[in-house]
């Protein structure tokens, strides 16, 4: 039987590569409709001349029909100026038209000019004061990339869906589309024709909770509230012949209601793929704390594009795998709840929830197939030599380097489980609570930094190294590791040699994670604390004669081209010795057996120079540093390390 054992920390595994191959490849295709989204929006710019006032309430009164590309509505906002203001600007695109704009019952002149709707008041509005105006406004929007605002069809029924991330909105409502001025609360009263041309019902969905269905002659008005602050890219709603069911989460015996908006002819798969949500659900609070619009509602809403889109409390869905699921759901914490306050803090957003993901997978299907898709991720991320979780401030113009599934995605999921197993489960989740929750934050914009004080504070660690090399630095480590075991004791002696990727970062300090297995198949996992290159480790409790070294066999750090090496057969029993070592000039091998070939590689696992039929070696002209050979005779071949000096 199969012996094992355990020191300083044990990693178990299993392995299921096709189901976490499948859900690794739905993870990246979320990336690419995201990338594919914002890259049609992404050049459209925050303007300048909206920053002098604060948005506090807003309330969208809107009519439309689902068989025409047309909307009617008004637009009442409550703002607070932060100056003294005698014009207030709102983001509003070229092609609609201003019908009136009102305060008080009063007309109030504007120009719509360069997609800027410019409003003159009345008369003063002093820095802090509070006042409201209404926009009423009409016209057929033209949809920016992938649907700001479509009216399209399903199985030959009418749908209006919109998709406003990041700068979308002002298609088809005057807003502010600034990403750090979110509305504290919005009412939205959709107005629709009641029945659709065959006669079947038209049900809207919005943000919030629904408040009322009223009927009027053949309209139907169906009013949301949402009463938490949200950004106006995340503001959405639509209109189709949608069948409705929900499933209800018992949220420790707070319950509240997932409803699904979905098409009636998908009726039937819909309900047997949504219904993981719940416990996807009870997965994100128990590690992330309460779902953040629990007073509400979450719910899915079926729409005519690829991807999906994490619109607050009611996420738009393409389609209903559940990697999109567990990703769109896991952006109501973070990038709902908290939103990045940058983009070169993107990953704040798109690297938690993939992370969050990846959970599913590991809580869902086992550390096998969590594994398997671990190493996925490592080998999307090492494709390059280069790149950091956080953008640099000359990429963020860069939409393919802000959406890079490979960086913001990828790379920030796994540094996240690195931070994981850094911290241990315990300080890492209430850390990322304390984050979630802190006042400052919580319903508003997050940075970077914000993330490491609260790790840094709840875990007494300091993290200054870490987010240097992982988060701000580019690339990857590689490992060369030796080891030797004494005959008698069965002390292990390792050391590891590191080489870096990218010069940005001149040694990752990280918790090396290696499996010793034995000759009578005994395991041990080991975790090596690599803080300084060409590192010394002994290990004094191996119980059992090892018979190699595996290096992160579960994946656990972000990583590629790793050696180990047996550096001796055993203490008393070498082979083969290379003398002198360290040495300038020539390595000499010694045995009593003929050589037929020395392969010299370096630390990246390279081949770097090959002699036959000789016992002589000269690695005058390589660069100092630490170097490998292989020396084959005959059945035989060992490998021993070599130092230039």
């Amino acid at each position: 039987m199969m012996k094992k054992y355990c020191l300083f920390i044990i990693l178990l595994s299993f392995f299921i590569p096709i189901t976490a191959q499948n859900h690794f490849l739905q993870h990246t295709e979320i990336a690419k409709q995201e990338l594919a989204s914002a890259s049609f929006r992404y050049k459209n710019k925050i303007s300048a001349n909206t920053g002098n006032y604060d948005v506090t309430y807003q309330r969208l009164e809107i009519e439309v029909d689902p068989s025409v590309a047309y909307i009617d509505g008004t637009v009442t906002t409550y703002f607070e100026a932060k100056e003294n203001l005698t014009q207030v600007i709102f983001d509003f695109a070229q092609g609609m038209s201003v019908n009136q704009v009102t305060q008080n019952g009063v007309s109030l002149t504007y120009q719509h000019v360069n997609e800027e709707l410019i409003i003159d008041l009345p008369q003063n509005q002093a820095t802090g004061v509070l006042d409201s105006l209404s926009i009423n406004y009409s016209g057929n929007p033209i949809s920016t990339g992938f649907g700001s605002f479509e009216q399209t069809t399903h199985n030959g029924d009418e749908i209006i869906w919109t998709l406003s991330e990041p700068y979308g909105a002002k298609a088809w409502w005057p807003c502010k589309q600034d990403l750090v001025d979110k509305i504290e609360n919005i009412d939205i009263y959709i107005t629709t024709p009641a029945y659709n041309n065959d006669g079947e019902e038209n049900i809207a969905v919005a943000n919030g909770l629904e408040q009322s269905q009223i009927v009027n002659g053949n309209l139907k008005t169906t009013h949301f509230t949402h009463t938490y602050p949200i950004p106006a890219y995340l503001v959405a709603f639509a209109v189709t012949n949608y069948s409705v069911y929900t499933e209800t989460v018992a949220n420790n015996g707070n319950p509240f209601s997932i409803v699904n908006y979905v098409y009636p002819e998908n009726l039937t798969s819909a309900q047997s793929s949504t219904a993981i949500t719940v416990n996807i659900m009870d997965l994100f609070i128990n590690n992330f704390g309460s779902y953040p619009f629990e007073n509400e509602k979450y719910g899915h809403a079926q729409f005519g594009w690829g991807g999906g889109m994490e619109h607050t409390t009611v996420s738009f869905m393409g389609n209903f795998s559940r990697g999109l699921i567990a990703h769109e759901l896991g952006h109501q914490w973070f990038g709902d709840k908290v939103t990045c306050g940058s983009w070169q803090d993107i990953w704040l957003n798109e690297g938690f929830a993939s992370y969050m993901a990846a959970m599913v997978v590991e809580d869902f299907d086992g550390e096998t197939a969590f594994n398997s898709y671990k190493q996925s991720m490592i080998n999307t991320i090492t494709s390059s030599t280069s790149g950091s979780v956080y953008v640099p401030a000359q990429d963020t113009l860069s939409v393919s380097r802000v959406f890079s599934s490979r960086l913001s995605y990828n790379k920030g999921a796994m540094v996240l489980h690195m931070l994981r197993n850094k911290l241990g489960d315990a300080d890492f989740f209430q850390g990322l609570q304390n984050y979630l929750n802190d006042t400052d934050l919580a319903y508003s914009y997050a940075k970077t930094t914000d993330l490491k004080t609260h790790l840094e504070n709840q875990s007494t660690i300091n993290l200054d190294e870490f987010f240097n090399d992982w988060i701000y630095g580019e690339g990857y480590p590689s490992f060369n590791l030796t080891w030797s075991q004494d005959n008698t004791t069965n002390d292990l002696l390792v050391t590891v040699a590191q080489s870096q990727s990218h010069s940005s970062v001149s040694f990752f300090e990280v918790y090396l994670p290696v499996r010793l297995i034995g000759t009578n198949g005994e395991e041990l996992d080991v975790i090596l604390n690599n803080t300084n290159n060409n590192q010394q480790f002994n290990l004094s409790s191996v119980l059992f004669t090892v018979q190699e070294v595996q290096i992160d066999p579960d994946f656990e750090i972000i990583s590629k081209n790793n050696n180990s090496y047996l550096e001796t057969e055993n203490f008393s029993k070498n082979s083969f010795t290379v003398y002198p070592n360290p040495t300038s000039g020539n390595v000499e091998v010694f045995s009593n057996l003929p050589i037929s070939k020395l392969t010299v590689y370096n630390l990246l696992g390279e081949v770097i120079k090959v002699v036959e039929n000789t016992k002589s070696l000269s690695i005058s002209t390589f660069p100092s540093g630490t170097y490998f050979v292989k020396i084959e005779s005959e059945n035989i071949s060992e490998v021993r390390r070599i130092i230039k000096k």
